[in-house]
């Protein structure tokens, strides 16, 4: 172990082993995911992960509510920032553009889409819908919009993250550019930026 291992602290090694397991999660999902490849992923002992969070469904639950709450911290951000002269249009661009930076973290994106696919689990349902809706009441009430715009919102966010799971960027097919313009609007430079960025960091 190396000097600068040894001084980080409880709070540093434990967002170490999240942002690991975000990672191996996202990949392998929970079932496939393991507590000794998120070990290894963050270059410590699988005893210690497992002594730090207890089991890998507490593990588990722990990456979604990091995701859900860094999402929630992004949203409170932008939303703090509106003057209330901005449309609803420039509202929904701008959390668009937050929310694609923070997916642009593929391990957030995928962690988040397993999640979701979980709902008939009797732990991981609860948490998941919870999640959700705690995103959803944020947008809803801070943000100024009618449930109407509040739907049309998550319903273009959860197609930019739908298309950017399946990595539609690397399809070559006109179809393909044209749906992601569609879908992501205004903020399709940004977005793709960040996928390049976030796919050339992993080659």
């Amino acid at each position: 172990m190396s000097t600068a291992d040894t001084r980080l602290t409880s709070d540093d090694r434990r967002e170490q082993i999240l942002a690991a397991a975000t990672v191996v999660f996202g990949e392998r999902g929970y079932a496939g995911g393991t507590t000794d490849a998120i070990a290894k992923q963050a270059g410590i002992s699988q005893a210690y992960v497992v002594r730090m969070f207890g089991s890998k469904e507490r593990l588990f639950l722990e990456v979604a509510r990091r995701a859900t709450g860094r999402l929630r911290e992004r949203f409170g951000l932008v939303i703090s920032s509106f003057t209330g002269a901005e449309t609803s249009q420039d509202r929904q661009s701008a959390l668009g553009v937050a929310y694609a930076e923070l997916v642009s973290d593929r391990g957030t994106l995928l962690a988040l889409l397993h999640l979701f696919g979980l709902g008939a689990d009797p732990v991981f349902g609860p948490e998941g819908r919870e999640c959700f809706l705690s995103v959803y009441r944020l947008v809803r009430e801070e943000a100024g919009f009618t449930p109407e715009e509040t739907v049309e919102f998550f319903s273009r966010g959860m197609l930019m993250t739908i298309l950017l799971a399946l990595r539609m960027p690397d399809a070559t097919d006109p179809a393909a550019s044209e749906l992601l313009v569609t879908a992501m609007g205004p903020q399709c430079e940004a977005i793709l930026a960040g996928y390049e960025s976030a796919v050339s960091a992993t080659v």
